[in-house]
């Protein structure tokens, strides 16, 4: 696994969670400030992910059934897929 490809791919997801978690609160509170900046994080992550799987090979450099996991936990459909893609 190289060193550049998963801070990208983890970084991406991180930045996802955050906007999901700015969304919310924009949401609850009414700030379209906060929603926003939801929609820039989340798709600045999603492009992170993309750019990251991209140059990724699952079946050797995946997490396996923890990746597989958080995919179904979060909703990232990429995320499950290269998480079963894997599994060994």
């Amino acid at each position: 696994m190289s060193s550049n490809e998963n801070p990208s791919l983890i970084g991406g997801h991180a930045q996802y969670v955050k906007g999901a978690g700015e969304d919310l609160i924009g949401r609850v509170t009414g700030s379209e400030a906060w929603q926003s900046s939801a929609a820039s994080d989340k798709e600045a992550g999603i492009d992170a992910m993309k750019q990251a799987s991209a140059n990724r090979d699952p079946s050797t450099q995946g997490y396996g059934k923890a990746e597989e996991i958080a995919g179904k936990v979060t909703g990232c459909e990429g995320m499950e897929k290269e998480g079963k893609a894997s599994e060994k």
